[in-house]
């Protein structure tokens, strides 16, 4: 497993020095009351998973996302098509850059 906390906790980005910026993190990205109940879970992780590979976001961080994922239900089948899908529209280096992460992930899972 990645090196994220508890079912969904986010990767610790700071240390003891700034510990309030990752509380607020967590409490971004794990609340559950978005407000909007059309999207579950699955949908929403696919869609983080996809907005992380095609965004200039840090490709580190879609370790997170496909943990989360996974965690949710997302199949590796349905995250390595998603990638394969958006190597189109986001390029081909970033999907390869995606491969790495996401082979990484599964392989920690094993």
């Amino acid at each position: 497993m990645s090196n994220h906390n508890g079912a969904f906790g986010t990767q610790k980005a700071t240390d003891d020095f700034m510990p309030e910026l990752d509380e607020q993190n967590d409490k971004f990205f794990l609340r559950d009351d978005y407000g909007l109940r059309i999207l579950s879970p699955h949908d929403r992780n696919l869609i983080n998973v996809t907005a992380n590979l095609i965004t200039d976001v840090d490709i580190e961080h879609l370790s997170f996302h496909i943990d989360c994922a996974k965690q949710n239900g997302l199949t590796e089948e349905e995250i390595v098509e998603t990638i394969i899908e958006l190597a189109f529209y986001a390029g081909w280096p970033r999907a390869m850059s995606a491969y790495k992460v996401v082979k990484k992930v599964i392989a920690e899972e094993k």
